[in-house]
């Protein structure tokens, strides 16, 4: 897929003032630093379409991104630690539950985690939830240029023997790297084909 096109359309926090449910959607998410708005930026190819930030929980709302005037790219907050008050980590939360559950055009999301270290408990955690709640997901092992290769499939082995541990299918998982490209069109070749999908089910 070819990125022709990215534009912000809007930024809220009521999944009503969402735009129209007309179009794919892809959500990204994971835990504050895990470079999501900087691997939003290298899928865009805009050096500022997401804002990155080196203070953890920047994003504090849900942002939507209108991409190649054919499908939504959705920013939303981390979760984990954030240097906020509980009562904005609770309302953050009810907004994120809110539109995973609800969002009826929102094909898939991606989380992120970081390829460095190994399972988190927070991830799997949200993981398990996703699953529990019967929504997609793939998962993006971000930074994999920042160890070797050894460790990074070391790592992604790890998680893939967690989650059989209750998981009958495991989800789709990718290696990325937001400095050198790498998993790239990994990424925007699997929406491109998940988006086709549901524009010819939809006749648009």
């Amino acid at each position: 897929m070819k990125i022709k096109s990215a534009n912000f359309v809007i930024s809220n926090t009521d999944i009503s003032k969402c735009p129209k449910a007309d179009k794919a959607e892809f959500a990204f998410i994971g835990r504050s630093n895990v470079g999501k708005s900087s691997l939003i930026n290298c899928l865009t190819e805009r050096k500022s379409l997401a804002k990155t930030s080196s203070t953890p929980g920047k994003t504090q709302l849900i942002n939507h991104f209108e991409i190649n005037n054919n499908w939504y790219l959705v920013d939303l907050p981390g979760y984990g630690y954030a240097k906020v008050s509980k009562t904005s980590r609770s309302k953050w939360g009810k907004m994120i539950e809110e539109y995973l559950k609800k969002r009826e055009n929102l094909l898939c999301t991606f989380v992120l985690v970081d390829s460095r270290h190994e399972p988190q408990k927070v991830d799997m955690e949200f993981m398990n939830w996703m699953g529990e709640n019967s929504i997609p997901f793939v998962i993006i092992f971000t930074k994999s240029d920042k160890q070797s290769h050894t460790k990074l499939q070391s790592n992604i082995a790890k998680y893939r023997k967690i989650m059989r541990k209750n998981w009958e299918e495991l989800p789709t998982m990718i290696a990325t790297s937001s400095d050198d490209g790498r998993g790239r069109e990994d990424v925007l070749d699997f929406i491109e084909e998940v988006a086709e999908g549901f524009m010819s089910g939809t006749g648009n």
